[in-house]
């Protein structure tokens, strides 16, 4: 199994360019079960979970063709992808799927939508936090489906097709927002979501099925508003950058000191968590086409941080944050509202010689004057991430095993930082 090895200790100078947004490329991925026209999409990032939704997808009747290489672009070069459904041969999506990959249980909408039946299975539990799916049912009964739960599967039934509605999520819910509004895209009237999920990765879902002949509009606010269309046709549309990607790389260079451009992305996608380590004492400035990060001497200020949904300070990155406040100056408190086990990543930070207590869903992190390298684990995603950050600037050599859950969402993660000078290397055991 893959490790990745850190040598701590250098400063990251030079370009990270960033790539396609993992949260994007999927429900995108799955819009393509609306139409038999052909889908498009261009800077699809090359990520393990990329590579499975294409293996469901497969498993639906969805053919893929990858764009070959152009000239003058190098072979890590995110890619441009078509989808093309057809022909749907199955409207079941198995356990033995799935249960690989939560968001593969999105499909679940545009296969109601355009076949008026879906089986689906639960996606079960997660390292994260449980993440029920009973905002997906709510909302897809409000449309008119008739649903029952059996034997570990959902089973959604609109045999007359969906209708428009009025309906507002009692929680937010980014999944639920893209099933939804895939959904009410091919239904009968108009449908008004309340309390809708903000992420710039609804807003650029909502551009990619407009370009498809969708009408919605409100995409970044909390009401969005669709007016069903009778089918949807093809369209080319480009994945929008990573904006926990960004955010990851912009920490890093705050971690380890040095000057980075992040090339390829806008401070647009996450000002409140750029805002957020300006505080530390980071200096964050939007350049031609990207977005420059230094820190170049001074200590690492402590803040306090709590998540919320877009625009608030992401979930995503509160691991992040947490492996650049072990640093810090100072005693710094982070609380994580929105998955409640999403801490787990402390231990292994601790293994570092990280000074972290936890209180509920708050952790209180006292700066150390260093980190000591070590073996650690990752847990999920983004603690994975943490851990790398803690290992740049860790004395001595840091392992981090289970690598597969940064090959998830992280093209090239090792040959990005490299390129700025970080001492990175893959190690297969």
């Amino acid at each position: 199994m893959d490790r990745i090895k850190i040598i701590g200790g250098n400063e990251l100078n030079g370009i990270i360019p960033i790539s396609g947004a993992k949260n994007a490329a999927l429900p995108l991925m799955i819009a393509s079960l609306l139409t038999d026209d052909t889908l498009t999409l261009e800077n699809l990032p090359r990520l393990a979970d990329v590579e499975q939704l294409t293996r469901i997808l497969g498993n639906h009747g969805v053919d893929v063709s990858v764009s070959g290489r152009r000239e003058k672009q190098s072979q890590s070069y995110a890619r441009t992808v078509s989808f093309t459904a057809r022909h749907i041969v199955d409207t079941t999506a198995p356990y033995e799927l799935v249960s690989k990959m939560r968001a593969s249980f999105w499909v679940i909408g545009p296969l109601l939508a355009r076949m008026g039946t879906a089986k689906v299975s639960l996606p079960g539990g997660c390292a994260i936090g449980t993440r029920p799916v009973d905002l997906f049912i709510d909302g897809l009964e409000a449309l008119g489906a008739d649903i029952e739960i059996e034997n570990g599967y959902v089973i959604a039934n609109a045999k007359s097709g969906l209708k428009g509605a009025d309906f507002e999520f009692s929680k937010v819910s980014v999944g639920a927002t893209h099933v939804m509004m895939m959904a009410a895209t091919l239904a009968k009237g108009t449908t008004r979501i309340s309390n809708a999920a903000r992420e710039p990765e609804v807003s650029d879902l909502a551009k990619c099925l407009n370009a498809m002949g969708a009408k919605i509009s409100g995409a970044g606010t909390s009401v969005i508003t669709i007016e069903g269309v009778t089918s949807l046709s093809g369209a080319r549309h480009r994945v929008l950058p990573d904006r926990i990607e960004t955010g990851t790389y912009a920490m890093a260079v705050a971690m380890t000191g040095g000057d980075v451009v992040l090339a390829g992305t806008s401070s647009d996608l996450l000002n409140s968590a750029l805002d957020t380590l300006r505080t530390t004492g980071t200096e964050v400035t939007s350049v031609e086409n990207g977005i420059r990060v230094r820190r170049q001497g001074g200590d690492i200020q402590p803040v306090d941080v709590s998540t919320d949904p877009f625009p608030g300070f992401p979930t995503d990155l509160q691991a992040q944050f947490m492996g650049l406040m072990t640093m810090a100056n100072g005693v710094s408190k982070i609380t994580e509202t929105i998955f409640e086990n999403r801490f787990m990543h402390v231990q292994e930070l601790a293994r570092l010689g990280a000074n972290i207590s936890l209180d509920g869903q708050t952790a209180t992190v006292t700066g150390v004057k260093e980190l000591k390298g070590a073996p650690v684990m990752a847990t999920d995603l983004r603690a994975s991430s943490a851990l790398v950050i803690a290992g740049l600037v860790a004395d001595g050599e840091t392992n981090v095993n289970r690598v597969y859950h940064l090959d998830r969402g992280f093209e090239q993660l090792e040959e990005k930082l490299t390129r700025c000078g970080a001492n990175v290397s893959r190690v297969s055991d």
